[in-house]
């Protein structure tokens, strides 16, 4: 489809300084007419996201200045601004003939119904599917708006055949690291949120195994929001990020299949099938999928004897190999409808399930030189454990959105109720070098119930601006019951206190929010927000050694935000905002829990941890052309209280060296950088795309002795090249760099990865073969090191090796499309915040 311009400035120099003033006395001298209309088909059905360009036919010179376009919205209807006169009016739609027709746009503001014919009327002949080609249509696969980032999973041929996780390694300003912690901008604290709401199918404080469950089939696009508006929930100082699954856009019955093989052993199907006629819309997207992953790590631990005196029995120095085999069967099942009571009602409902089983085999070898009194001596450990479990999640969703009037009044209400429970256990037996032999069984059980609720209004506000407003209340109870029991050299088995535990956790949120945007004029806009929520948390901790905690929380939070842009000419503009985020601790961050899969390295919670509170800032530009685009973004961010890890050296009932960690409050954190998306089309056949994060960190604060003050300066790279050598083949290389960082007691080294994915196009555009492979050099893993006075601690972790697939999907029975992938546009023509694009939380 012929893309048009909105505003298109013609500057011609032979014109006098006359004529330019007499046109600009003609451009003030005249009121601009709000005109209405609808574009219709033949049967007079509505033609959403159509293209409307009027080009005025009154003035001779520089008419161009009083030309403009618009979009029609999802009921075919738009409104727009113009002088009266004579107007050429240009529409375009997808599948429907091209139609140019001249109008005298006057006293009467409503031009009525503007019928366009479908191309298949014109032609008899049905429109060719472009769905069949999308991976090697020229849309860019990655679009950047005021205060968000869109990226199109579809043109990703890397990760064709794998899941979320896979998808989000290769998201710009996002990072996966190798234990499957993401983070955006190297702050881990991200709000996940699918189909703009919390999900269960992302489970409890286990984000990294439920993205692995989550198809990339399923995945139409990814939402990258650093800086959300009021109309978001606060939480997440790092931003959003906001996993959009596919539903339908085309009449009729439409379906897809995708299987997939690969090695680490991997399989998987799924289908996504949809049906659509009339006011209804029905979707269902399932599958299941069997894989195998291998986790591989290495710790190494030496005292400095120079600060501590050994005695007999303490640990010198150790080495640890570690090797983790994982298999794992999931399934997953999304299905949803919507339908439109009314030309201004519509209900929607909808239910995910997801089911996972998991074998966890995991081997550990120790060579520990324990001081005896003179010298040294060598102690070797292996330490063997089997782990199961089993998770299921369900969660249903149900809304309402009524269109108050037709100025742009609109309410709506939703619900979502979701629930998951996780249930796994561990055999572990060690062997020491003297024979002597122990064996743990640990037993967990975690559950968690949300409710969700929650209203949004819109007040349109004269032609420039808008008034929106809003409340939400989260209900979130997570159960934890843990026990571990132990026999020594085949005796009977007692229950270990210290690591069995019952806890409860309780936490309500309740939110409002109201935010006012306006224009000034047509190249500044504006948006003002404020939001405030109150937290409440009950804590209640029962351990068997006797150690009882009740932790009750309440805090009430106010959160600004403020937008600006300045458009200098179309798709080039300059943004500047200003959000105040929160950084809740997890529930297993605050609970003192202890697990005993590794007892030489364990984790701790803190009923103690407060949460962080972060000030973040963002001035950006924006130049978007036909084959380039450039967006550098300037950011800056304060962090108090901010979240860190703490690492103790202590001694267990049997004098072993034993290495927690546990989170804590730590001062401040700032960070500032310049993030930088590009992308060109160096030919036809060659696409470009990179994103270079440049960042700066200083890091301020002590605990129990140990410093964490330091600053530095690393970076963060990804660069996409795509190859289309004909029309239905295309190659792609990814590569990912990570610079390493350094304070007084960590360090990270600098991390690399290069990945490789191809497809072809076949059976006559209802196919695609894909093949990709992750991780060519076998190079992601991290590295890291914890130092102090008294010892130093060095990691090696590598989650998932080298891997490859291969994937064939098959599209079948797809009707006409009815939608474009253009945006609506806001009324105002003002996307701060990127609200009107999403699902408000």
């Amino acid at each position: 489809m012929i893309q048009t311009e909105i505003l298109n400035l013609i500057t011609k120099k032979t014109l006098g300084l006359t004529l330019v003033l007499s046109v600009a006395a003609i451009a003030f001298a005249q009121e601009k007419q709000q005109i209405s209309g609808k574009i219709v088909d033949a049967q007079n059905n509505p033609v959403p996201y159509a293209s409307i360009s009027f080009s005025n036919k009154t003035v001779k010179e520089n008419a161009a200045l009083f030309s403009d376009a618009t979009l029609t919205d999802d009921k075919g209807s738009f409104t727009i601004n113009l002088i009266p006169g004579n107007y050429e009016i240009t529409i375009d739609a997808v599948d429907f003939k091209k139609l140019v027709v001249t109008k005298s746009i006057g006293k009467n503001p409503n031009l009525g119904n503007i019928k366009i014919e479908s191309e298949q009327q014109v032609t008899n002949a049905k429109t060719k599917d472009i769905e069949g080609v999308t991976l090697t249509s020229t849309a860019k696969p990655y679009k950047v708006e005021l205060d968000k980032r869109t990226y199109d999973v579809s043109a990703d041929i890397t990760t064709k055949g794998g899941n979320l996780q896979d998808v989000l390694q290769n998201v710009p300003s996002v990072s996966v690291e190798t234990d499957g912690t993401v983070s955006m901008r190297g702050n881990s604290n991200v709000r996940f949120l699918i189909n703009g709401k919390p999900s269960s199918m992302l489970g409890i404080d286990d984000n990294a195994n439920a993205l692995q469950s989550i198809p990339a089939d399923q995945i139409e696009k990814i939402e990258v929001i650093t800086n959300p508006s009021s109309k978001f929930e606060s939480a997440g100082t790092a931003g959003i990020l906001n996993i959009i699954l596919k539903k339908t856009k085309k009449t009729g019955f439409n379906g897809s299949v995708e299987g997939t093989l690969g090695y680490l052993p991997t399989t998987r199907l799924n289908t996504n099938l949809s049906w659509r006629k009339g006011n209804l819309t029905y979707y269902l997207n399932g599958g299941g999928s069997y894989n195998e992953g291998k986790f591989t790590s290495r710790n190494d631990y030496a005292l400095n004897t120079n600060v501590v005196s050994p005695v007999a029995g303490t640990l010198l120095n150790s080495h640890q190999e570690s090797e983790t085999n994982n298999y794992n069967k999931s399934y997953n099942v999304n299905t949803g409808l919507s339908y439109d009571i009314t030309p201004k009602t519509t209900i929607s409902s909808s239910i995910m399930l997801r089911g996972s089983n998991s074998n966890n085999e995991s081997n550990t070898d120790y060579d520990e030189n324990i001081y005896n009194g003179n010298t040294s001596v060598l102690q070797q450990t292996n330490r063997n454990s089997d782990g199961k479990g089993e998770n299921l999640s369900f969660q249903a969703d149900a809304g309402l959105d009524h269109k108050i009037d037709d100025k742009g009044q609109l309410i709506s209400f939703s619900a979502s109720f979701q629930t998951s429970n996780n249930d796994s256990s561990s055999d572990i037996k060690e062997t020491t070098s003297n024979n002597a032999t122990s064996n743990d069984i640990s037993v967990q059980n975690s559950k968690n119930r949300t409710i969700l609720l929650k209203t949004d209004y819109e007040l349109p506000i004269g032609e420039k601006s808008k008034l929106e407003a809003g409340a939400r209340f989260d209900a979130n109870k997570n159960d934890y019951d843990y026990e571990v029991t132990r026999s020594i050299n085949g005796g009977t088995a007692a229950i270990l206190p210290m690591y069995t535990s019952v806890t409860s956790y309780d936490e309500k949120i309740s939110a409002a929010y109201t935010q006012f945007k306006s224009k000034i004029n047509d190249k500044l806009s504006y948006q003002l927000g404020l939001r405030v929520e109150n937290t409440n948390i009950d804590l209640s901790f029962d351990r068997a050694d006797g150690l009882n905690k009740q932790v009750p929380k309440d805090y009430t939070n106010v959160f600004p935000t403020v937008f600006l842009s300045y458009d200098i000419s179309k798709n080039n503009q300059f943004l500047l905002n200003y959000t105040e985020r929160i950084r809740r601790p997890r529930s297993f961050f605050l609970i003192p829990f202890m697990s005993l899969n590794n007892n030489r390295n364990l984790f701790e919670g803190n009923p103690d941890l407060n949460p962080s509170l972060v000030h973040s800032y963002e001035f950006g530009y924006s130049l978007q052309k036909n084959k380039f685009s450039i967006t550098p973004t300037l950011y800056y961010r304060n962090t108090v209280d901010d979240i860190k890890m703490y690492q103790e050296r202590t001694l267990d009932a049997n004098n072993n060296t034993v290495i927690t960690t546990k989170p804590i409050n730590l001062g401040t954190e700032q960070t500032y950088g310049l993030d930088l998306n590009a992308s060109v089309d160096i030919t036809k056949w060659w696409k470009v795309m990179g994103n270079l994060d440049l960042f700066g960190y200083k890091t301020d604060g002590k605990y129990q002795g140990i410093d964490y003050t330091g600053d530095g300066f690393s970076s963060r790279v990804r660069l996409t090249n795509t190859f289309r050598p004909d029309k239905n083949t295309s190659f792609q290389i990814q590569s990912f760099f990570r610079g390493g960082q350094k304070t007084a007691s960590n360090e990270q080294k600098a991390m690399y990865a290069v990945s490789l994915g191809a497809n072809r196009t076949i059976w006559k555009g209802n196919g695609t073969l894909s093949f990709n492979v992750q991780d060519i050099f076998n190079t992601r893993a991290r590295e890291t090191a914890f130092t102090t006075e008294t010892y130093t601690n060095s990691s090696y972790m590598q989650m998932m090796p080298r891997t490859f697939t291969v994937s064939l999907s098959y599209r079948f029975k797809q009707g006409e499309k009815v939608e474009s992938q253009k945006r609506k546009k806001d009324i105002n023509n003002n996307d701060n915040g990127g609200d009107d694009q999403m699902p408000p939380m």
